[in-house]
């Protein structure tokens, strides 16, 4: 029988907002007591207003899934779904408002770059530091020394203070110590990114060991390729609540939004991931000659846009980012720059060559930009997920030819020439 070593049972997470945050206990005091007077807060800046008293945010509601041995799980969801709310409850970092979380067997995090460093030490004291936060006895790190330090590469560096370390170094220190701690439970967050990508596949190695030793890993990341990589199951948050515990395919499927396969759609209504404002927004977009976003391998998309920019720029493009499907970016390309005036509404019909790209399903994301003759570019609106289609293979045609995505990619080149000699 499959031992559980991890059970989430009804847990909710409420915040009160508004209560503290003047960033020192004299701050707290002089916006308490000016809230006590009528006053305005001397701690907002003008302009801004402050939290209602008392406001309440319920971070995460009523979660309940397990995590047995062997289990690589994906925590997905968007900025603010509630993942690194949830990491810290299972950390014991904070204590769950509502609900039990039942933990069997030692637990290893990784949360934020340097937790648990202290920045005057050098390299080697912070391992014993670190490793007895984590749980390590002294005699347990000393027999370990050595191969943290090896996993870790930065040898040269370990007798150096890590305030001088760069993030990647204390990322490295860090996964490294944890690691080592032979841990049941092992929970990290998206500090890998931090790392270069020979450190992470290496880091990706030893968590899909730990979990094939039969003990089990929780990763949170926005890396769709290193989380299809590494799990096994896909759990999928969304405004705090699991809506999703499943396959890992179809978690990402949810995180990059499946759904959007409309041949129109109003972007107004679309939520931005960073809204820079209203100088330049795109409206709607339409798809022409298609009614399910379906096309053949060398068919061309076409679609109109329409935008409203309330400043004049003269070197505006379009920028499509194309994206597969478990949303890792694969390819861009961009209009030639155009002319637009102050409080001009205006439309644009893009083609899009789907030529050499290879049969599955793709993300668009658009951008409007400028750029300058130096290079640098301003973003004005960006819609990540503006809609799914599919480039359909026929086998008929290619004499029964599947292509295989995860093996071959997602572009076919031009076929080979050949000649008898």
């Amino acid at each position: 029988m499959t031992e559980r070593l991890l059970e989430i049972d009804g847990v909710s997470k409420e915040y009160r907002l508004g209560m503290i945050g003047g960033g020192t206990l004299h701050g707290d005091l002089t916006s308490w007591f000016a809230r006590l007077r009528g006053k305005d807060d001397p701690n907002v800046k003008i302009g801004k207003e402050h939290l209602a008293h008392n406001q309440r945010f319920w971070a995460l509601k009523d979660v309940r899934f397990t995590v047995d041995r062997g289990d690589a799980v994906a925590l997905l969801g968007r900025n603010g779904a509630g993942k690194s709310t949830m990491l810290k409850l299972i950390s014991r970092i904070t204590a769950p408002t509502e609900g039990e979380i039942r933990i069997r067997g030692r637990v290893a995090s990784l949360l934020e770059i340097g937790t648990g460093f202290h920045p005057e030490l050098s390299g080697r004291d912070n391992i014993y530091l670190n490793g007895a936060i984590l749980g390590m006895r002294r005699a347990e790190i000393t027999r370990k020394l050595d191969q943290i330090v090896a996993f870790s590469e930065i040898e040269p560096f370990i007798d150096t203070p890590v305030k001088r370390y760069s993030s990647g170094m204390y990322v490295k220190l860090a996964f490294a110590v944890a690691a080592h701690l032979d841990p049941d439970l092992m929970i990290c967050d998206e500090v890998l990114a931090v790392g270069d990508l020979a450190f992470q596949q290496k880091c990706l190695t030893k968590m899909s060991e730990i979990a094939r030793d039969g003990r089990a890993v929780i990763y949170v990341s926005h890396n769709m390729r290193t989380v299809n990589q590494l799990c096994n199951r896909g759990l999928y948050l969304d405004a705090g609540r699991l809506t999703y515990d499943g396959t890992v395919e179809h978690a990402m499927e949810l995180y990059g939004g499946s759904s959007a396969r409309s041949v129109h759609r109003n972007l107004d209504e679309v939520p931005r991931t960073k809204d820079r404002g209203d100088t330049m927004r795109m409206l709607e977009i339409h798809f022409e000659d298609t009614q399910s976003l379906e096309y053949d391998q060398d068919d061309a998309m076409v679609f109109t846009i329409k935008c409203v920019s309330h400043i004049p720029e003269p070197r505006l493009r379009l920028r499509l980012i194309l994206q597969n499907s478990i949303a890792t970016p694969i390819a861009m390309t961009q209009t030639e720059p155009f002319e637009v005036a102050a409080e001009e509404t205006f439309t644009r019909r893009i083609t899009f060559p789907l030529k050499g790209i290879a049969p599955g399903e793709y993300i668009i994301k658009l951008s409007l930009i400028a750029g300058t003759p130096r290079g640098r570019s301003t973003y004005y609106d960006t819609i990540v997920d503006v809609s799914r289609f599919i480039v359909s293979d026929d086998p008929a045609e290619n004499s029964g030819f599947i292509w295989n995505e995860s093996i071959w990619g997602e572009f076919r080149l031009m076929p080979l020439g050949m000649e008898k000699v």
